[in-house]
């Protein structure tokens, strides 16, 4: 059993129903997004189309959030679908920087990060995630990909499908269908923060139609127009792209996004690079006199043991500062063991109203990096 997504842009309008039914459902809060509907627009006014795809995470095979996080809040199931435990997550934000999908945030409320889970609760008692139960069109299919019964299985059989940066090797589980690279690659349009999504003027009307029309079957029209705008193409690039279709070169080639989740930023700045460093300065500073001693390199060295370790406990100090800098904690979250502190006596620590199942294995806190 392996669930995925297939996405039918032939289908698609962009009403948004799936971001609002996924909010809905997981009460996911305002300025953030599990799922989106990107809106890439092409061309200019008569000439002109808008592009709609939804977004969210792709449930990869090989995903990167569930190797990179380091407290096992991401993982795997058996039915392929990428879920994850807000109650062990430390907010180091690892899984943000690592996914190539930009399919996670930090949840504002529980300071804990959060992605699109399948509607893994709906799906263990046999229903179909919220967004696929609400679009109206249907464009959102969901089920077994290894079923050769599943509607997925057989779309996935019939129809030429992509997916967003394979080169990446994640093996995503989230396919499109008649999707335009305008829209699934980002570097093709120039991300902004002052979108108006709601604007109507592009690809819509008769004139839209009408380009629409001719786009694969007037081959004459491809002609005037790459004569008229003095393009040529190659043999090469034909093997290559494939024939031109007379609406791109009608729009032009410089697409426009004109909606999309807003910019998180930079995850990660010289922090986390130097926390990385000083820990492991901390770790050799303490491990490579011991293993010299054992190992009969040296002799017994009182002197040596301790800058040793008073080396190893400053830069461990360090690691704490700057681990505690670059995380936004979630309240019983302990920045010593990278695990739900539970109810130990730890002063800093803000007590939820349920332990970790790892609380046990720490019965001490005393960082004082907790919040």
């Amino acid at each position: 059993m392996k669930y995925g997504f297939i996405i039918d842009n032939r289908k698609c309008i962009g009403c948004h129903a799936c971001t609002t039914a996924c909010k809905s459902e997981h009460d996911v809060p305002v300025g953030v997004n599990r799922t989106w509907v990107k809106q890439v627009e092409k061309g200019e006014f008569p000439h002109t189309r808008r592009l709609f795809s939804v977004m969210r995470c792709n449930h990869c095979t090989d995903a990167p959030c569930v190797e990179i996080c380091p407290v096992e809040a991401l993982y795997i199931r058996e039915d392929g679908i990428v879920d994850f435990d807000k109650d062990r997550c430390i907010a180091c934000k690892s899984c943000m920087q690592a996914c190539p999908y930009d399919a996670l945030y930090i949840d504002p409320q529980t300071h804990t990060a959060a992605k699109c889970n399948y509607c893994a609760h709906r799906v263990d008692i046999g229903l179909e995630p919220a967004c696929v139960n609400v679009c109206p069109e249907h464009a959102i299919i969901s089920g077994d990909m290894d079923n050769p019964e599943s509607e997925i299985s057989q779309l996935l059989g019939r129809q030429p499908v992509k997916v967003r940066k394979p080169e990446k090797g994640t093996v995503p589980n989230l396919f499109y269908i008649d999707a335009d690279d305008a829209s699934l690659n980002p570097s093709l349009t120039d991300k902004k923060q002052d979108y108006m999504w709601s604007r109507q003027e592009g690809g819509v009307g008769h004139f839209a139609k009408a380009a629409e029309k001719m786009a694969f079957s007037n081959p004459d029209v491809v002609s005037a127009l790459m004569e008229v705008n003095g393009q040529e193409t190659t043999t090469d690039e034909v093997t290559r792209n494939g024939t031109a279709r007379s609406v791109d070169l009608l729009i032009g080639k410089k697409p426009r996004r004109v909606y999309d989740a807003p910019d998180k930023g930079i995850l990660w700045g010289w922090e986390v690079s130097g926390y990385v460093w000083t820990k492991a300065i901390a770790t050799g500073a303490i491990l490579v006199p011991f293993l010299a001693w054992i190992l009969g390199a040296v002799g017994p060295n009182l002197a040596g043991q301790y800058w040793g370790l008073g080396t190893g406990i400053f830069f461990l100090a360090a690691t704490g500062a700057l681990r505690s800098w670059t995380s936004i904690s979630p309240p019983g979250s302990c920045m010593s063991c990278s695990v739900r502190s539970g109810n130990h006596g730890c002063p800093e620590v803000v007590m939820r109203s349920r332990f970790s199942e790892d609380s046990w294995r720490y019965p001490w806190c005393c960082c004082i990096w907790a919040r």
